[in-house]
């Protein structure tokens, strides 16, 4: 019980200090410092800064995806439903962006490129995973292979943001340009049969 303790310290103290400083300029020394504990004690537990880092966010990706799936009931169409759902997880990758790893890192990193592409990996087969269990979606194959085609190219799109942008204004232009001129026709294609 004492290792989630600390674990849970150690994941609290670098989330705190990632939203506030960014991943790029926080520090394992400082993760230690706010969490109480000796530098080496973080390495008894993560590998790295990074999988402090990673263990956060797919932490808060699951939690958001399930928020999102269990929220968003398709009570709606099925065209508008999956807008919707595809939005809000745009904006959570956003959000993993901007709040938690920090643009700095993401624009001067070489290994942000990796990251970002295995996160979004994740990401993909967490909403797939929660998608296929809902009641109102399509079990098979083909309908299957089209969401994760809507998936893969949305989340292609978003990330990308990530390395055109170069302030929140320019984010905020390309999710709104997203949203109405490139959504609608991939949920098209991804649900006529």
């Amino acid at each position: 019980m004492e290792a989630d303790k600390i674990k849970d310290s150690i994941k609290r103290a670098a989330q705190d200090l990632f939203r506030k400083f960014g991943y790029h300029k926080t520090s394992v020394n400082e993760i230690a410092k706010k969490a109480k504990i000796a530098k080496a004690t973080i390495y008894k537990y993560f590998d790295s800064k990074e999988a402090v880092l990673h263990i956060l966010l797919m932490d808060y990706i699951k939690a958001s995806v399930d928020d999102l799936v269990e929220h968003n009931a398709p009570d709606i169409d099925e065209e508008e439903y999956l807008n919707n759902l595809i939005m809000k997880t745009c904006r959570l990758s956003y959000t993993i962006c901007n709040e938690f790893i920090g643009w700095d890192f993401i624009r001067e990193s070489t290994n942000s490129q990796d990251f970002l592409k295995n996160l979004s990996n994740e990401l993909e087969e967490l909403l797939m995973a929660s998608f296929i269990q809902l009641p109102g979606i399509r079990k098979h194959e083909t309908y299957q292979q089209r969401l994760r085609f809507l998936i893969k190219c949305s989340k292609s799109i978003v990330f990308s943001f990530a390395f055109t942008s170069v302030s929140d204004s320019d984010v905020r232009k390309n999710f709104v340009s997203f949203q109405k001129e490139i959504l609608p026709y991939l949920v098209k294609a991804a649900i006529s049969v």
